[in-house]
């Protein structure tokens, strides 16, 4: 077993453990361009989303997932794993799904964007525990008492408020997983359209994109909150 493994699994763990997840945190590895994929995960044999493969991550399944194995191109153009389609540029894709007022407003939401800086060629979406990979970001999703803790967890060392942005689309593949890899820092999303549409995403959940370089602090930080101040409060 690689010491990644083990890191990983410990990992897990004490995430889940603690914050009572519903489910398993999930890793993500986008795949640079020169780069292998890890070796032992399998192509699923139909289509995925990226939205998709995680919510199945968190019930523990594992996917390596090449560009030709993904269905959704708009998520996939914000892992900045293909161009983004015209349509979507335009915004009459989204305008067409009718939240916007116009393609206009639809185009500026795509605008906005946080891409991936680096070119990639697939991913990989598995539980932590079963990662043998350094992760890109690790994902929750779960209620908002747990996602919660992120909060504490984020400021703790220098304390400051915590912003998070989103949108109506492209919770998992922008809001959890692009915009981490872009700033750094955490990023909690309501959800999005296609989540709630195409996914197990259940109604009173939210999701959370964590940067696997901070996850050894977290993991640090929520032992000592299991014994101290998560006594205190309130918990479903």
């Amino acid at each position: 077993m690689s010491d990644i493994l083990d890191k990983n699994r410990e990992f897990a763990e004490v995430m889940r453990t603690v914050l009572r997840l519903r489910g398993e945190p999930v890793a993500v590895r986008l795949i640079r361009e020169d780069e292998d994929f890890p070796e032992g995960y399998e192509v699923p044999e139909l289509q995925l989303g990226h939205c998709q493969a995680i919510f199945r991550a968190r019930d523990g399944e594992s996917f390596k997932l090449p560009l030709s194995a993904e269905n959704c191109m708009v998520g996939t153009s914000a892992l900045n794993m293909n161009e983004t389609p015209d349509k979507v540029v335009s915004g009459d894709f989204h305008a067409g799904l009718g939240m916007h007022d116009s393609p206009e407003a639809a185009a500026k939401m795509i605008a906005d964007r946080m891409i991936v800086p680096f070119k990639t060629k697939g991913e990989v979406v598995c539980p932590l525990k079963d990662a043998d990979f350094v992760p890109d970001v690790v994902t929750l999703e779960d209620i908002p008492e747990r996602i919660y803790w992120v909060v504490p967890l984020a400021t703790a060392e220098e304390g400051g408020r915590v912003t998070f942005t989103t949108s109506p689309f492209q919770c998992a593949c922008e809001d959890i997983t692009a915009v981490p890899i872009c700033t750094g820092k955490p990023n909690i999303s309501l959800g999005c359209f296609g989540c709630r549409k195409k996914t197990s995403m259940a109604a009173d959940e939210l999701a959370c994109g964590i940067p696997y370089d901070m996850i050894p602090g977290f993991v640090e930080r929520l032992r000592r909150y299991s014994a101290g101040i998560m006594t205190k409060a309130k918990r479903d």
